[in-house]
C-alpha cells in the first residue's frame, strides 16, 4: 500500500511541478506561488475535513514549520524550472530531497531488508541518471539554477522529515496548518514587495492545477509515511521528476536523453526491489 501511495505522490508532485514551472515561465514566480498556495489551502481544508483525525498543538506546529520549509523550496524549484531545463532541475531537486529523509529514517532506527535497502539506493541513483544532461545538448547548467535546485531539494527533504514527526492520528490537519503558514508567508512577501498578483489566463489555470496536485501529493505523502517507512516512501516519491521529464517532452518538446530513459527504467527496477524486500 505504501509503495502504491508513493507512486501517486510521485505522479502528483511531478505533474504539479511541471505545471508550476511552466506557469513561472509566463508569470513571475512569486505571483504563481501565491495562487498555488491559495488553491492548495482550499484543498487542504477539504482533505482535513475528509480524513478527520485528532491533532495536538505539536502536530499543528510541526505542520506549520513543514509548510514554511515547503513553500520556500517550491519557490526555488519554480524559479529553477522557469530558467533552466526541467529535465535537469526537477530530478536533481528530488535526489537531494530523497536522501535527507532516507538517512534520517535509518539514523532513527528504521530497518530495511537487504533487497529493499538496495532498492532504495537504486531508486535514488535513478533520479541522478534522470538528471543527466544529454551529451548532444552542449553547454552546462547555470550555477544559479543548480543552487536553486540544491536549496529546493534540501528544504523539501527537511519538510518531509518534519511532516513525518506528526502523530499518526492527526489526519491531514498538519497539512492544513502547513498550507496556512505557507500562504501567510507568501502574501507577506507580496505585500512587502508590493507586487501585483494578476495572472494571465493560461498561467492561472496551470497554477490552479499545480496547487491542487501539490496539496494532494502532500496529503498522500502523510498517509504513505504512516503506512510504511520514511526510508522506503521517500525514494519512491523522488521518482516524481520522471513525470516532469515526460510532460516537458510531450508539451515543451524538451529532448529526453538516453541517460534519462535509463534512469526511468532503473527507477522501476528499484521500485520492484523495494516491494520485494
Amino acid at each position: 500500500m505504501a509503495i502504491f501511495l508513493g507512486l501517486l505522490v510521485a505522479a502528483s508532485f511531478g505533474s504539479g511541478d511541471f505545471l508550476g514551472g511552466t506557469a513561472s515561465r509566463r508569470t513571475p514566480t512569486l505571483v504563481v506561488l501565491a495562487l498555488v498556495q491559495v488553491c492548495a489551502l482550499v484543498g487542504a481544508v477539504a482533505y482535513a475535513l475528509a480524513l478527520g483525525g485528532t491533532a495536538t498543538g505539536q502536530d499543528l506546529g510541526l505542520g506549520a514549520a513543514a509548510g514554511a520549509l515547503n513553500v520556500v523550496a517550491l519557490g526555488c524549484l519554480y524559479a529553477g524550472l522557469a530558467t533552466g531545463r526541467m529535465g535537469v532541475v526537477a530530478p536533481l531537486t528530488a535526489v537531494i530531497a530523497a536522501c535527507i529523509p532516507v538517512f534520517w529514517g535509518l539514523a532513527n532506527g528504521e530497518h530495511l531488508g537487504p533487497v529493499a535497502l538496495a532498492g532504495v539506493v537504486i531508486a535514488i541513483a535513478a533520479g541522478g541518471l534522470i538528471a543527466r544532461e544529454r551529451d548532444e545538448a552542449g553547454g552546462g547548467v547555470q550555477l544559479r539554477v543548480l543552487a536553486l535546485a540544491v536549496v529546493a531539494g534540501t528544504l523539501f527533504g527537511w519538510s518531509l522529515v518534519v511532516y513525518s514527526e506528526t502523530g499518526h492520528d492527526s489526519g491531514a490537519w498538519p497539512v492544513l496548518t502547513g498550507r496556512a503558514a505557507a500562504t501567510v508567508l507568501v502574501f507577506a512577501v507580496v505585500l512587502v514587495l508590493r507586487r501585483s498578483i494578476r495572472v494571465r489566463h493560461s498561467a492561472r489555470n496551470m497554477a490552479i492545477g499545480a496547487g491542487v496536485l501539490d496539496v494532494t501529493a502532500t496529503a498522500l505523502l502523510l498517509v504513505a509515511i504512516r503506512e510504511g517507512l520514511v526510508a522506503v516512501v521517500a525514494p519512491i516519491a523522488a521518482l516524481g521528476p520522471a513525470f516532469t521529464v515526460v510532460w516537458a517532452w510531450i508539451v515543451l518538446r524538451e529532448p529526453v536523453g538516453r541517460w534519462q530513459l535509463v534512469g526511468i527504467a532503473v527507477g522501476i527496477i528499484g521500485l520492484v526491489m523495494i516491494a520485494a524486500g
